[in-house]
């Protein structure tokens, strides 16, 4: 399949969407010209987009991984630029849900549509097809929907929507760039209202509010039972609409209402036997009366007054405090396997318990209802549902894993029972056929396709081979990169092991399997034998673990023994160790990659960056985090910022040390960590030269190639250098900023404390400006400095703290 090479992309439509889909594309590297309507109240034209883009930075979550990016983004409005479309390989149009507006805009733009290129409308349910119409007939073929789901930049899911005449290449093609240039999740929908994610999530919602009202329960006490507790985002039901936006959401609902309809025969609305179910609830309409839209309002569902959170109250149109939990007797039923699990939902006798059996067993009443219609296999419900609403599970997931038949007998049952939300059976192939022999819709031949009655493989472009460990779901047949390839060595805290495809097989992984991949002693050694096993016979070495985080850091609960044991002493071996292995991995002869997902906190940053290249997923967050627990980096990091400090300085016109060190001082100090791979360049700990990825499956395969790249280039480690330190004048300098923080009551005289063993640290202790020095003389300061915090009691304050509730305490 020929490339499809995206130089440029123009956005339509500086709202909400729109804007967040331009920083998205900024935040992976694609130049973007954002349009809209030319203000006419202010001197340019550009106003309204200008403005867009500056609101950008204001928006949280951000939608820009580095918020200066924004200034990337190139304004444009339809009365003067359109020309500028004649440069650009792909158009998104994301004006507001309105046909007549988007085939009105279609009829302007279309004279500027430069040969090739790719029409798509980000809409989240209106007919792709009856938008078609108005678009050239040489146009036609290069027309489809792409619907992103808001935030674009976090969420993982992109649905695209042919049309009968778009071209199928066309639609390859975008599919490939969607995945691995913007980093997601594709589902290719039907042209159905609402399409696959919105059409099940929407009428999943609309369930859930059903539910409520017959069960009585607030909207905190279901956002507690709908959130991770039953494996969806953490957000729950009510505040996930309050982010997705509350007006989004009836835009949505009223797709519903006047696309489907009860009567099979009502003009060209499509039979939905649910269709009952579709009212928009009472709640929703008068918040919408009221202007509370959501998060976009700060109000909606929840609003924040203060440090204080309020749940609206439909009878007195008030808000209320919320923060009311579930019975803790669900928390643990929700633990239970799959099929005991939902028994136990169906059989309870409380309130909650029944809510959560109505809403469930409402999911896979509708799925398997509508699989057909929406969807070309179960496969795209569930990928649907995982990447756009944030569950764990798709519906058929979790179906399939709590018993097929079982569970199937028991929704038939209910339906009979006149207790689900309308009387149509469940198809027939979920009884007989290939679906109940199998045990259901996922196999290890593929997933099930209701309309050719057969399980039908993943597609396979591409694109998809740069996807070693593709997200799989249960049932599917695919690698598990903790057995796949040969393992090399393999204990309880890491495993070595090397792929067996060609090309791909000489390069030593590193997968670290403890808790939150923490640093231990064991993962240390295995570390180091990963190097000695490279450097012996191998290109490289990857450290990469298969999921998230990278590393949370140090393993403290494995430390605490030896302390206990042979206190501070102990200890200084152990980090003198740990320290020794850092250098032995900078120093490796071979390439060694940290292949960077999720966290980098901690010993995590310092792993990382004493690795030869990082090669990071774009939602990366790395930091040195250490003083949350009243401790200092003790396994190089400060040393690093230091030994970066100087070579910054020694590139520059200015040899002052101080100004390079600043940043670094304050990054450490405040435990600053970057909320994306681009804000940790800011911070130091990502350079120039490293790789950023956009999708997470696709870490690995670059993260080899990088590294056979630097061997066949003739990789060779760096020189060990001694290098300059700003001694204690310097110190001085850096904590005389300090004093203030201090005296005024921003910081604790433990956090002045630990910022003056940093500061120290960093500036090479007590010698004189200029000292040249070792990264082992600094790493000795280093765990000088880490030993006698660890014998402080306000940092063993901290530590149990920490470790006993999760959360750094300020003492």
């Amino acid at each position: 399949m020929s490339r499809f090479n995206v130089k440029k992309v123009a956005v339509l439509g500086a709202g909400v969407m729109g804007a967040q889909i331009a920083a998205h594309l900024v935040n992976v590297k694609v130049p973007v010209v954002l349009f809209d309507l030319a203000d006419t109240k202010s001197a340019s034209k550009n106003g309204i987009v200008t403005r867009a883009i500056a609101n950008l930075a204001k928006l949280k979550p951000s939608p820009l991984g580095n918020k200066a990016d924004a200034s990337l983004i190139q304004a444009a409005n339809y009365e003067e630029h359109l020309d500028l479309l004649q440069g650009c390989d792909l158009i998104i149009e994301a004006i507001a849900e309105r046909m007549d507006w988007k085939t009105d805009l279609y009829t302007k733009i279309a004279p500027h549509i430069a040969p090739g290129a790719i029409v798509a409308s980000n809409t989240s349910g209106l007919s792709i097809t009856a938008m078609s119409a108005a678009l050239p007939d040489a146009l036609k073929p290069r027309f489809c929907g792409i619907h992103f789901f808001n935030p674009p930049r976090y969420m993982p899911l992109v649905e695209l929507i042919a049309t009968p005449t778009t071209d199928a290449l066309v639609i390859d093609q975008l599919e490939a760039f969607v995945t691995t240039g913007l980093g997601k999740g594709v589902v290719r929908a039907k042209d159905t209202p609402n399409f696959v994610a919105n059409r099940v999530g929407i009428a999943g919602m609309l369930s859930t509010m059903k539910e409520v009202e017959r069960y009585g329960l607030t909207y905190d006490v279901v956002d507690d039972l709908t959130g991770k507790k039953l494996g969806r985002a953490s957000s729950g039901t009510f505040r996930t609409a309050d982010v997705v936006g509350l007006d989004t959401m009836a835009h949505v609902i009223k797709t519903l209402q006047t696309t489907l309809s009860l009567d099979a025969t009502k003009g060209a609305a499509q039979f939905d036997p649910f269709y009952g179910s579709f009212e928009t609830p009472a709640v929703l309409t008068k918040l919408l009366a009221l202007g509370n839209l959501g998060q976009k309002t700060k109000a909606g569902f929840f609003k924040k007054a203060g440090r204080d959170v309020l749940r609206f109250e439909l009878d007195s149109e008030e808000y209320v405090p919320a923060g009311q939990k579930s019975d803790e007797v669900y928390a643990r039923m929700l633990k239970k396997p799959a099929g005991e699990r939902l028994k136990l939902l169906r059989n309870a006798e409380g309130p909650q318990g029944q809510f959560l059996w109505a809403i469930l067993r409402n999911a896979f009443h509708y799925a398997a209802v509508h699989l057909g219609t929406i969807a070309h296999t179960a496969r795209d419900v569930d990928q649907a549902m995982r990447w756009g609403f944030g569950m764990k599970q798709g519906p058929f997931e979790l179906w399939q894993e709590a018993g097929w038949l079982e569970v199937a007998k028991m929704v038939q049952a209910d339906i009979d029972a006149g207790n689900a939300l309308c009387n149509t059976p469940l198809p027939a192939w979920v009884f007989e056929g290939p679906v109940a022999e199998a045990g259901g819709v996922h196999s290890a031949q593929g997933s099930f396709n209701p309309t050719t009655g057969a399980f039908e493989a993943r597609r396979t472009l591409p694109v998809y081979s740069r996807q070693l460990f593709p997200e799989l779901l249960l049932g599917e047949a695919g690698p598990d990169y903790r057995t796949a390839g040969t393992t090399l060595m393999e204990d309880d805290a890491i495993r070595l092991w090397t792929l067996d495809a060609p090309g791909l097989n000489d390069v030593v992984i590193a997968s670290i399997k403890t808790k939150m991949h923490a640093i231990s002693p064991d993962v240390a050694e295995g570390l180091s034998q990963a190097v000695d096993l490279a450097e012996a016979s191998y290109q490289g070495v990857v450290i990469w673990s298969g999921d998230e985080p990278f590393s949370a850091g140090a393993d403290l609960q494995a430390m605490l023994p030896g302390f206990m044991m042979g206190g501070a002493a102990a200890i200084n071996e152990a980090e003198g160790e740990l320290q020794r292995i850092m250098l032995k991995i900078r120093y490796a002869s071979v390439p060694v990659i940290a292949a960077v997902r999720g966290l980098a906190l901690g010993g995590g940053c310092e792993l990382a960056v004493h690795s030869a290249r990082r090669v990071l997923h774009m939602e990366s967050y790395v930091g040195l985090v250490e003083v949350g627990v009243g401790l200092v980096p003790g396994a190089g990091g400060l040393t690093y910022i230091a030994r970066r400090a100087a070579e910054n300085a020694a590139a520059s016109t200015n040899k002052d040390l101080i100004p390079f060190l600043t940043e670094g001082f304050k990054a450490a100090a405040m435990a600053s960590v970057g909320t994306s791979a681009l804000e940790s360049r800011g911070l130091g700990y990502v350079l120039d030269s490293d790789v950023v990825v956009p999708h997470k499956d696709e870490l690995l395969f670059t993260a080899i190639n990088e590294a056979k790249a630097l061997f066949a280039g003739g990789y060779r480690a760096p020189h060990k250098r001694l290098f300059p330190v700003a001694g204690r004048s310097g110190k001085a300098t850096i904590l005389g900023s300090l004093v203030n923080m201090r005296d005024g009551g921003f910081i604790s005289q433990h956090d002045f404390h630990i910022a003056g063993l940093i500061a120290g640290v960093l500036t090479g202790g007590e010698v004189d400006a200029g000292t040249l020095v070792s990264e082992e003389y600094l790493m000795t300061l280093e765990r000088q400095a880490f030993c006698s915090l660890l014998e402080h009691p306000k940092t063993q304050e901290r530590i149990m703290g920490m470790l006993s509730t999760g959360k750094p305490l300020r003492n």
